[in-house]
Parts: C-alpha cells; structure tokens; sequence
C-alpha cells in the first residue's frame, strides 16, 4: 500500500510543533478593499477570512499587545515595483493616487492611532522594510499572521518571519486567498515546514493565557 501524504511528511521529520512566546505581537497582511469589492481585478471573495480577522483583532486589542498592519504602495508607473509589478498588472490598482477605494484598508480592520503601518512593493512584508526592526524593538518573540493572500502574501511573510528568529502564527480562520486548492496547500506546507497554522480559537486561548 501506497504511504500518504501525512505519513511521508511525517517520515522525514516536517510538521514539528513550536511553542509560542511570550511577547507576541499582530501582523495583518493587505486588508484592503481590493480583496474585498467584487470587480476589482484582485477581488478574492474572502469575506469570511475578513470577519475572522476582526475578531482576532479585536482580541488582540483587547490583550494589549503590538499590532501591525501592512499595505501595498507604488510610485505612479510601478517602477519601485520592479518584476513583481510587471508580472502581476492587477497591481496597478495600488500606485499612487490611481484607486484608493482599492487601496483603503477594509472596514473593521483600519489601523487604530499607535498601531504601525508597514508599506511595501513585494510579497514579503520583512522585504526592504522597517518590520524586523520593529519588532527586534518591541522585544517580540512571536507574530500571529493575519491577512491576504495565502499562497501570496501571507506566505511570503510567514517564511521570512521564521528566518527572522520570530515564531510565525497563522490564523488560519483570519487568512484568505482566491481559490481553495492554493489556500489549503500553502497553509500545509507552511505548517510543515516554516510556521504553526492554528485556528481562531486557540489564538484567542493564547491571548487569554497572557493576561
């Protein structure tokens, strides 16, 4: 009989757990309205991803630990964009001045005054950014990951934030992406290889165990 997929991960040692730390801190990836308007190019239908997502903000708030937030932001033209730009044109829609009902962070989830907003030209939120610094400063061991997309995005940084030295938490309630299949095949192999994927609940049980 034929191993399957779980027993040849398992197998050669992938899927290991992490603890979580002590000095958490709440990344959301793009929440913006690009991912959430049906016409829109980037339109992803991820409505449920959203309301998960203020949920676990919320409680994060209430918790009174660091939030961030990050967007996508282009000089007219996308040159700072470089191949990424030319190969995605849909991003288009984030260049200076060209859509901000795109570019508006979705509603529920706008960045409340003291929380940090990390703009970026690539998938990576770590990528030619200030955000290892910030949290190196904030003394942050672990970053719950929320946001879009998935297989994009939220990979991108879930992979640099382990190479980083911080534990990365995905939310799997609280990220989205546009297809199923890439969704859940991504949030696998990041749990195998890169981060732990937990869900809704057990964030806010973290969340509750640090007051």
């Amino acid at each position: 009989m034929a191993e399957t997929l779980d027993e040849n991960y398992a197998r050669g040692g992938f899927g290991h757990s992490l603890a979580f730390g002590k000095r958490p801190a709440l990344l959301v990836v793009d929440f913006v309205q690009a991912y959430l308007v049906p016409g829109s190019p980037l339109y992803a239908g991820v409505e449920a991803a959203r309301d998960a997502c203020i949920e676990l903000l919320g409680a994060v708030r209430a918790a009174r630990i660091p939030v961030l937030h990050t967007n996508v932001v282009y000089q007219p033209g996308g040159r700072d964009g470089g191949v990424f730009f030319r190969k995605l044109p849909a991003l288009a829609c984030f260049e200076a001045g060209a859509r901000a009902d795109l570019a508006a962070f979705a509603p529920g989830l706008e960045p409340a005054t003291g929380e940090t907003v990390i703009s970026k030209q690539y998938a990576s939120a770590f990528f030619g950014t200030s955000l290892a610094s910030t949290l190196t400063a904030l003394g942050v061991d672990t970053v719950l990951i929320a946001g879009l997309s998935t297989s994009g995005c939220v990979r991108a940084t879930a992979v640099d934030c382990c190479q980083h030295g911080f534990v990365p938490v995905v939310v799997r309630d609280a990220v989205g992406d546009r297809a199923p299949g890439p969704h859940e095949a991504n949030l696998f192999d990041l749990q195998a290889k890169y981060a732990e994927v937990t869900d809704l609940a057990t964030a806010r049980r973290y969340l509750a165990s640090l007051a």
